[in-house]
């Protein structure tokens, strides 16, 4: 990428207090007295370990410049072009509050980011994609 290359991915405080509550959750899991709580708590620490890894290791989750996208998965790096490539924000409502989301759909691919994976308001990093294309 170049120097106009825009990157976005999940905060890396966001990503700490995930790997902390996982130290949390496996304690509580090895000193709960109960087999009931053991298992929760092991759920738990299981979850946070899995969304704390994906978190810290697809970065940047979203990269952008004038050639086009690239969105990074488990499985690797997908480079999609500006021409192939349809953005949209959602809006919708979530506990009561509006929820906002970014889809990017390119041929049989559709990826939805939220301001978790982004790191930043979805609305925003619709404005600086909008920018590069």
């Amino acid at each position: 990428m170049d120097n106009s290359a825009l990157s976005w991915a999940p905060r890396p405080g966001l990503v700490a207090v995930g790997w902390l509550g996982a130290v949390v959750a496996a304690g509580g899991a090895i000193l709960s007295g109960s087999r009931m709580s053991a298992v929760l708590f092991g759920v738990a620490a299981f979850a946070l370990v899995l969304l704390s890894a994906h978190g810290m290791f697809v970065r940047p989750r979203l990269a952008a410049d004038e050639r086009g996208l690239r969105v990074r998965t488990l499985r690797g790096t997908l480079d999609l072009r500006w021409p192939d490539t349809l953005t949209l924000l959602r809006s919708t409502k979530r506990f009561g509050r509006d929820a906002k989301t970014l889809e990017i759909s390119s041929g049989e691919h559709l990826f939805v980011f939220g301001w978790v994976e982004l790191g930043s308001d979805p609305a925003d990093v619709l404005d600086e994609l909008n920018r590069l294309r």
